[in-house]
């Protein structure tokens, strides 16, 4: 890319990521809702034996050097999502815009779920969680303002996303460095689950979520692609009166 079409990359982003931010502000405020919400996915997972989020969240609140840790791992994440972008767009241009496709169609996708089924995360829907991030976090206690869209776990979301474009930009060239990527989402699963942010399902919701925007965009023809040339009336026909051979 030029230096100008660069600019206007950068630019199209930040004003896509406000966009966004902005859209999710207004939704999410229905407190009522998102409570009787994760009331209901809390029964789910006990009957499925999935509730581990109370006790992995008492274990990181008795171990203060890795609650911190947490914290700040929680809260760093648009790091790594700005420094995968930077990266994969400085490695292969038709690889950034391919991803890039994905990064929005996720966006796209969740707005309208996040508006029809609020969902309180467990530090406030589930009795006898510590907020992690609230206590250890860089920016203090939490709000609850645009707390109430847990499901899917757009945190686990962006780490998957990350992943997904570090591995499609080494996966021809080197293979199995490229599986070291998904450590970043796995770590993200466990960060999530022990600071009482997500619940397991939310976690489910996440891989749904990017699979269905990768699927989606998969379909749509692979960024830089020649088109096919446009035929001209009657070019299909046999000039007869060209000799043959």
């Amino acid at each position: 890319m030029s230096r100008r079409r660069a600019v206007l990359e950068v630019a199209g982003l930040l004003v896509g990521f406000a966009l966004f931010a902005w859209l999710h502000g207004l939704i999410g405020h229905d407190h009522v809702t998102a409570t009787a919400n994760a009331a209901t996915l809390q029964s789910i997972e006990r009957n499925l034996h999935l509730d581990i989020v109370l006790p992995a969240n008492r274990w990181l609140a008795g171990h203060t050097g890795l609650a911190h840790a947490a914290a700040w791992f929680y809260r760093a994440y648009y790091l790594a999502i700005a420094g995968t972008l930077l990266w994969v767009y400085l490695r292969d241009v038709a690889v950034y815009r391919r991803v890039r496709r994905a990064m929005v169609a996720m966006m796209v996708l969740v707005l309208p779920f996040y508006w029809a089924v609020p969902m309180s995360p467990p530090r406030f829907a589930l009795p006898g969680t510590v907020d992690i991030v609230a206590l250890y976090g860089i920016f203090g206690h939490a709000s609850r303002d645009g707390g109430w869209t847990a499901m899917p776990s757009m945190h686990v979301g962006w780490s998957l996303w990350c992943a997904y474009a570090v591995w499609t930009a080494l996966r021809s060239s080197r293979p199995r460095p490229a599986l070291l990527a998904w450590l970043f989402p796995l770590l993200m699963v466990a960060v999530v689950i022990a600071t009482a942010n997500h619940y397991v399902l939310d976690i489910a919701g996440s891989v749904l979520l990017v699979c269905a925007a990768v699927g989606l965009t998969g379909l749509l023809p692979r960024p830089g692609s020649p088109s096919p040339p446009a035929s001209r009336p009657g070019s299909n026909r046999t000039n007869l009166g060209s000799p043959p051979g």
